[in-house]
């Protein structure tokens, strides 16, 4: 009845996959089936976290980050939860030997977002990498199935892919962080007089991220490989397509790409994969 248990739990992280991100429950789907569970798994535990501190105002967040936090190490240590998305997360960290301090580094993003509302360059990185780098990280272990050589290897490009993917949802989400959480992540940038210079400077920046993330990419395991490069080719689209919306656009409408942009994304990636030309 355990392995019932466990199953339950999984499909609780897919389910939340699937109702918080179409994208990338979509992409998710398109890695080997051995990788799906322990990603959606991932994306489940992130997605909790991060709901805490963006949308429950009208309870003590903090109270609430803290006890996910200590459940989370409790469930890892003992094995079990009876939190259907800490015991599927758990039974991902010790079974690919996902590092605590990449949990760690999570939650003190996390915890950063209870309470500043903005950044400095150096504080910007730190919670670049913890909210966003980490993650890529966490899926890199389960990508690499315990090879560390490929891991250690692969590690910059991941975390690269991290920060590009971060990056895009904060030029996406500008409006909601700025207007409804007095949030500003990109620092020395004053959305009240978002300009196209502000605007150019932080596209710059992303696309070393992504130049950086499609070379390691390439070099995935072949059960990674194709899932990725469509997750890459849907925030590569999104990115492009903010890049051509003006800074006052940005700040009045959220950029996104439509059902059927997306399918034509994964028709053309499963073409070139095909093609051997990803």
């Amino acid at each position: 009845m355990f392995d019932l248990f466990n199953e339950l739990s999984q499909q609780c992280s897919k389910a939340t996959t699937e109702r918080y991100s179409t994208s990338f429950s979509s992409a998710i789907k398109l890695l080997h089936h051995d990788l799906r569970s322990p990603i959606f798994n991932i994306y489940g535990f992130v997605r909790f976290a991060d709901e805490i501190v963006d949308t429950f105002h009208q309870y003590d967040k903090a109270a609430l980050l803290a006890e996910f936090k200590k459940d989370t190490y409790s469930a890892i240590e003992r094995g079990i939860s009876l939190n259907p998305i800490l015991q599927s997360f758990q039974l991902t960290v010790n079974k690919y030997g996902i590092s605590n301090e990449l949990i760690e580094a999570f939650f003190a993003s996390m915890e950063m977002d209870l309470d500043k509302t903005s950044y400095n360059s150096q504080g910007y990185k730190a919670y670049i990498y913890g909210s966003a780098e980490v993650v890529g990280l966490m899926c890199l272990y389960v990508f690499c199935e315990g090879d560390a050589l490929s891991y250690e290897k692969l590690k910059p490009g991941a975390q690269s892919l991290g920060a590009a993917f971060q990056k895009v949802n904060f030029l996406r989400d500008v409006k909601a962080d700025f207007e409804q959480l007095s949030r500003t992540y990109f620092p020395e940038v004053d959305f009240n007089h978002f300009t196209p210079s502000m605007k150019q400077q932080i596209e710059e920046d992303i696309a070393i991220d992504f130049a950086a993330a499609y070379e390691a990419i390439l070099n995935l395991p072949v059960k990674a490989r194709f899932g990725v490069y469509v997750a890459y080719k849907y925030y590569l689209s999104l990115f492009r397509k903010i890049k051509k919306t003006k800074p006052n656009n940005i700040m009045e409408q959220r950029i996104r790409i439509p059902n059927y942009g997306k399918a034509f994304i994964v028709a053309k990636a499963g073409l070139r994969s095909q093609l051997n030309i990803l």
